[in-house]
């Protein structure tokens, strides 16, 4: 579904077609097993789609330089794509990253807000 010119924004950083999407792919998949996506929403206009979505995956690899734990993580994620002759051509993509490793490593987040 990608071209070669496919672009990938996440983390402040830019992944360039499959070439550029499969090391990403590969140290996921050595760091988790048993994926289960779940899209929950999707909207769409003109060229773009966007995706909420939760994953439910084991932590059953060292991939991330944190021992497996074999913790079972949930995370969600927003993921918006522009499309063009049924390729995706450039998409954007924000994921709880800091809640995936509090889970990982036991911690807990605060829920002390200050306010203005």
């Amino acid at each position: 579904m990608l071209t070669p010119e496919s672009v990938l924004h996440e983390a402040g950083s830019d992944t360039v077609g499959a070439d550029g999407f499969y090391p990403f792919f590969d140290r996921l998949h050595a760091a988790f097993s048993d994926f289960q996506v779940t899209v929950e929403d999707t909207i769409t206009e003109g060229d773009r789609i966007c995706v909420r979505w939760t994953c439910k995956m084991r932590h059953t690899g060292d991939a991330l330089g944190i021992p497996a734990t074999q913790k079972t993580i949930h995370i969600s994620g927003i993921s918006i794509m522009r499309v063009a002759n049924g390729k995706l051509i450039e998409g954007w993509q924000n994921w709880d990253m800091l809640g995936m490793i509090e889970q990982i490593q036991g911690a807990q987040r605060s829920t002390t807000y200050v306010s203005a």
